[in-house]
């Protein structure tokens, strides 16, 4: 398994994925069922360059905490950045399942298209549960990469790049299995809403546009296909997007819960 090597070169290209229409979209679902209010306490697992840092900060004001902790230096980087001028944020290098945090001493807890990477969900979500306060508040949000739906004049190049990307993952079908999870770990009041991302247009705003790229490029140089087999699929669809005849989906699953009072 080849996973996605969060260095400089990428945290650039996920910065510009972070900025589009849909991902904006998915930060204004995740925040309206997270729920934050004014004086939280919020932790953020796998912040990344901190965009839910900063938004969030916003929400619980003065008196709030944000923390966020990724296993990434140079996301974290990018996050203390975004962050400078708060003195209520912190951010930790570590990873989801060691978080460097007290026990119950959160409101709230996040974790968006994190998990999938994780090796050991449970541990992550036990840590979680630890960090919350009782009738604390968890939201993990994670991909079923096989309800990918895309459009394709050949179709079995196209199985073979998504079979490609899919190395890049630890767990491709994460959201099949994280209700039971989530009460495995002690949660309760578990519930999910899936989320459709499609679209018809190649454009990088839409999801299943601004992936093109980035698969193009894992596919080559970590997921075990030719340039030439990767560039041959990524021009099939960007002929497809100049046509009008470009289409893609996937389903995304927001799952909340909380630690028992």
């Amino acid at each position: 398994m080849s996973q996605l090597e969060f260095d400089r070169r990428l945290v650039e290209r996920l910065e510009r994925l972070y900025a589009t229409r849909d991902v904006l979209r998915r930060r204004e679902l995740v925040r309206a069922s997270l729920g934050a209010r004014a004086g939280d306490r919020i932790l953020d697992v796998g912040c990344g360059p901190g965009f839910y840092v900063t938004e969030l900060l916003e929400v619980v004001g003065r008196n709030g905490l944000v923390v966020g902790v990724d296993g990434s230096g140079d996301m974290l980087a990018v996050a203390a950045k975004r962050a400078d001028g708060h003195d209520n944020v912190e951010l930790h290098e570590a990873d989801a399942t060691a978080l460097p945090v007290p026990d119950e001493s959160f409101d709230r807890a996040l974790s968006v298209q994190v998990l999938e990477y994780v090796g050991d969900v449970p541990a992550a979500l036990a840590e979680m549960r630890r960090a919350l306060r009782p009738g604390g508040r968890v939201l993990v949000w994670d991909v079923d990469w096989t309800t990918v739906s895309w459009h394709a004049t050949d179709a079995e190049l196209t199985r073979r790049v998504l079979a490609a990307w899919d190395k890049h993952l630890t767990h491709p079908s994460l959201p099949r299995t994280l209700a039971a999870k989530l009460r495995g770990s002690g949660f309760e009041q578990v519930e999910m809403n899936a989320h459709c991302f499609a679209t018809m247009e190649l454009i990088p705003d839409a999801y299943g546009g601004s992936l093109v790229p980035l698969l193009e490029q894992y596919v080559t140089e970590q997921g075990g296909m030719s340039r030439g087999e990767a560039t041959a699929w990524a021009e099939e669809q960007r002929g497809l997007g100049e046509r009008g005849e470009f289409f893609f989906t996937v389903t995304q699953f927001c799952f909340t819960a909380t630690r028992p009072g």
